[in-house]
């Protein structure tokens, strides 16, 4: 049989709504399937180790719900915390069986399971759990060529432009031994980026396929298509060193979820455990002493600047505080024994919605703020577990060591969201802002050269391999 692989360009021009309803009409059950097992040899519970405060798997559960194209969005696990953070965003939990949930175990295997055991599924899309910066549009736009009835199957790949080589042993000749052999390429006429197309390599962000194709053995067959995804979407966590490097990428480009168009307007945070390492030093003569962050002095400033008013809660009354706070131009408040409501005074008087706040919290009695803020986060330091589980963004430094500063870009990366036009979710490229200079250079990078053009491409299907000729 002969499978034609199609290109798909990415784009944003159908509203959100439509998608929906080509679902439904369409007829068939279709599942998002996230598979996301305990025992991750590389990072211990990978799945749900916190990502710029996020669970791992929050990050496409997240975007798998806000697609609104699926009929059920699952978790397949073998483990009790996995399945309560996949419950905490809205999807539903298979517990795989030991049989798939070993080391040796197969996607494809897993998949097969889970499809025995829910009779009502036509279509699975098995999203990876280690790909944080899918957003819905990726989604939506993969289901609509599925819907469209031209493929069987579809999976998600990213361009590379890579010079790659193979290690090949010969046997029986005079030159016997290893030789390493060129792929794809000629080393005696090397191509320049602008003059070649690159390679299309899969990014194992999404396979959807038919029951019949699974149950079959495949997760590309019959009639394949194949989506592809800009460089900086194309993120995958395998070992440690990746982790740093993608908490970065997601703050650029992850999808944060659906904001209102005004942003962010007002950033309150708690003084102690937040903004000083909880410690507070008392001198013989009875002055008062503690230690901020200069960073995050300089992200409060970068804030204000920007128009986004900073204010400063605190269960004590410490003249410390007072300092601090008129040292940077920012309201006050102390010994409010109820910050929820002194949050819920501010905002009325400003005439914002709660979706227009910021809150950084550290302890207990900032539980209440972080569950209503719009945004809310906490530093790696912060003691409550209560404070944590509303948390939206964790930082990965300590209170009073620039844990604030992180926070701040947070908010400026989602406010930098809400100005892209119509869908202001959409993937983009963030501006160049005094909190993280460094991203110049990676936004400058990645706009030297667009897409290239569309291209046909055709694949000669031989006993399930998946290959692709460029035409």
């Amino acid at each position: 049989p002969r499978c034609e692989v199609n290109f798909r360009r990415r784009s944003s021009s159908h509203p959100r709504g439509s998608f929906k309803r080509a679902a439904m009409a369409s007829g068939g059950h279709l599942s998002a399937l996230v598979l996301a097992r305990g025992g991750s040899k590389g990072i211990p519970l990978k799945n749900i180790k916190p990502l710029a405060g996020v669970p791992l798997i929050g990050w496409v559960l997240r975007a798998a719900k806000h697609s609104a194209v699926f009929d059920s969005i699952w978790v397949s696990t073998d483990n009790d915390d996995i399945e309560r953070v996949a419950k905490k965003f809205g999807a539903k939990v298979h517990r795989r069986s030991l049989e798939v949930s070993k080391d040796s175990t197969s996607s494809l295997e897993t998949i097969q399971e889970f499809l025995k055991q829910h009779d009502e599924v036509d279509s699975v899309m098995n999203i990876q759990a280690t790909s944080p910066c899918l957003h819905p549009e990726h989604l939506q736009e993969v289901i609509s060529m599925f819907r469209s009835g031209q493929y069987d199957s579809i999976f998600s790949v990213v361009r590379r432009h890579h010079f790659r080589w193979q290690e090949v042993n010969i046997k029986g000749e005079a030159s016997e031994g290893e030789v390493t052999v060129p792929l794809g390429h000629n080393p005696a006429k090397r191509l320049r980026r602008q003059d070649w197309s690159g390679e299309l390599c899969e990014n194992g962000s999404i396979y959807l396929a038919t029951r019949k194709i699974i149950e079959d053995g495949y997760l590309q067959h019959g009639k394949v298509g194949y989506y592809e995804m800009k460089a900086e979407h194309s993120v995958d966590i395998d070992i440690d060193i990746d982790w740093p490097i993608a908490e970065q990428r997601v703050l650029c480009y992850g999808y944060c979820g659906e904001q209102q168009a005004a942003g962010i307007q007002l950033v309150v945070s708690a003084i102690d455990g937040c903004l000083t390492d909880d410690h507070l030093r008392v001198s013989s003569s009875g002055e008062e002493h503690s230690t901020f962050c200069a960073s995050d002095m300089a992200a409060i400033r970068t804030l204000q600047g920007k128009g986004v008013e900073v204010r400063f809660l605190s269960d004590l009354n410490l003249t410390v505080h007072t300092k601090f706070a008129e040292k940077l131009g920012c309201k006050l408040k102390q010994g409010t024994a109820d910050k929820l409501s002194q949050l819920n005074s501010w905002r009325v008087k400003l005439g914002l919605g709660w979706e227009q706040v910021a809150y950084f919290g550290y302890d207990s009695s900032d539980a209440g703020c972080l569950q209503k803020a719009g945004l809310s986060g906490v530093p790696l330091s912060a003691v409550s577990d209560l404070a944590k589980s509303y948390a939206r963004f964790q930082s990965t430094l300590s209170g009073g060591q620039g844990a604030f500063r992180q926070f701040a870009l947070f908010v400026q990366e989602t406010n930098e969201k809400t100005k892209v036009g119509d869908n202001q979710n959409a993937p983009h490229h963030n501006a160049v802002d005094e909190l993280a200079p460094s991203k110049q250079e990676a936004s400058e990078k990645a706009k030297v050269k667009e897409d290239p053009p569309p291209k046909r491409h055709r694949k000669t299907h031989a006993d399930g391999a998946t290959h692709v000729e460029t035409q």
